[in-house]
C-alpha cells in the first residue's frame, strides 16, 4: 500500500550488563551506509563473509578488577562474548566456548569454498562473525572461531548481586520455627508472619480462625556466602514433621501446614530436589505432605509474636543440626 511504512522487526536480545532479556529492533542498513560506518576490512568480513588473516587481530587489555570484558558486535553493538569464555585455540583467531546467549547469535550452513561449515552471525544485524566447530573445550565442546575485526571490546561492571537473600518456610507454629532459624549461622534477620491466604493484612486472630487460608510462616534473610539455601532446606526438614498436614502447632489448623515458598526458579528446583531426597531417604515412614509453591505477599505478624521465645527467655524446642549452630 502506497505510503505504508512497515513496522521494524523486533527480536529478543540478552543484555549482559543487566542480566535481562530485552526486545529490540533488528538493524537494517544499505550497503552504502555499511561502507560509511565500517573500515574496508570490517566491511569485507561482516558484510561479504571474508576472513581476516590468522594472528592479525590485536589483543584487548585485561579488564580492571571488578569489571568484565565483553565483546560486542562491531556492526550494531549487540553483546556477543564474555572474555572469561575465551580460550587459546592456537588457530590465530579469537575463540570462545560459549556466546553470551543463544538469543544474540544465529547459525546457518555455509557451503562456500568447497566445504561445509556452520556460520555464526549476529542475530540483530546479520553480521558475519565467523564459524563454529566441535573441537572446543568443556563444558560445551564448541569453538566459536570469530574474526577480531567483527568485535569491539568493552569493559563493564559485573552485575551486582544482593549480598543477602530471602527464604520463606512454614513448618508449624512460627514461634518455634523462628527461634530455630534465628540461631543458625548466616541467618541475619527473621520475622514471623502470614502468607498464602486470601485475606489482606490478616491478624493473628484472623489466621487462628483457620478461615483465611494463610500459613504461619517465617521469612529469613541470610548470607549465601555463609549458609546456602540447600543447607536451610536441610534444617527445615529437621525441625518439624513434614508428614502431618494440619497439626504442626499447639492446636489443629491448616495455618500450621508444612510449606516451602520459593522466590526464584533456582529455589523451586532446590526445594523439589531436596524433597525427593528426603522422601527417598526413608527417614519418614509416612508420605511427606509438604507443599512447594510460589511465594506471594508476606504479612508481618503483630510485634508480640516476633522473637516470641527470645522475649520470654524460652529455649526453642525444634532440633537443629549441631553443624549449623
Amino acid at each position: 500500500m502506497e505510503g505504508f511504512t512497515k513496522e521494524p522487526e523486533r527480536i529478543k536480545i540478552f543484555n549482559a550488563a543487566t542480566g535481562q532479556i530485552e526486545e529490540v529492533d533488528k538493524v537494517y542498513r544499505s550497503e552504502a551506509q555499511w561502507r560509511k560506518i565500517l573500515t574496508p576490512e570490517q566491511y569485507n568480513v561482516i558484510r561479504l563473509g571474508g576472513t581476516e588473516k590468522p594472528f592479525s587481530g590485536g589483543r584487548c587489555a585485561i579488564p580492571e578488577k571488578g569489571k568484565v570484558g565483553l565483546f560486542k558486535c562491531v556492526g550494531c553493538g549487540t553483546d556477543l562474548f564474555l572474555i572469561e569464555k575465551e580460550f587459546e585455540s592456537g588457530t590465530g583467531w579469537p575463540s570462545f566456548w560459549e556466546p553470551v546467549s543463544e538469543l544474540n547469535i544465529k547459525t546457518q550452513v555455509d557451503d562456500r569454498f568447497g566445504m561445509r561449515r556452520i556460520e555464526v552471525l549476529c542475530a540483530r544485524c546479520a553480521a558475519h562473525l565467523g564459524h563454529i566447530f566441535d573441537d572446543g573445550p568443556p563444558p560445551t565442546g564448541k569453538r566459536y572461531c570469530i574474526n577480531s575485526v567483527a568485535l569491539k571490546f568493552l569493559a563493564i561492571e559485573k552485575p551486582k548481586k544482593e549480598k543477602l537473600e530471602k527464604a520463606i518456610f512454614g513448618a508449624g507454629c512460627f514461634w518455634g520455627v523462628e527461634a530455630a532459624f534465628a540461631q543458625v549461622k548466616g541467618v541475619v534477620k527473621t520475622r514471623v508472619g502470614f502468607t498464602g491466604g486470601k485475606l489482606k493484612n490478616p491478624s493473628y486472630k484472623d489466621v487462628s480462625s483457620d478461615k483465611t487460608g494463610h500459613v504461619e510462616a517465617v521469612e529469613l534473610e541470610y548470607d549465601p556466602s555463609v549458609i546456602t539455601y540447600d543447607e536451610l532446606l536441610d534444617i527445615f526438614w529437621n525441625i518439624h514433621d513434614p508428614t502431618t498436614l494440619n497439626r504442626q502447632g499447639p492446636d489443629f489448623g491448616s495455618q500450621y501446614r508444612s510449606v516451602i515458598f520459593y522466590q526464584t526458579p533456582e529455589q523451586e528446583n532446590a526445594a523439589r530436589l531436596s524433597k525427593k531426597k528426603i522422601e527417598e531417604s526413608g527417614k519418614f515412614k509416612r508420605p511427606i505432605v509438604t507443599e512447594i509453591i510460589s511465594a506471594v505477599e508476606f504479612y508481618k505478624a503483630e510485634d508480640d509474636h516476633q522473637r516470641y521465645y527470645e522475649k520470654r527467655g524460652l529455649k526453642p524446642t525444634c532440633h537443629i543440626p549441631n553443624a549449623q549452630i
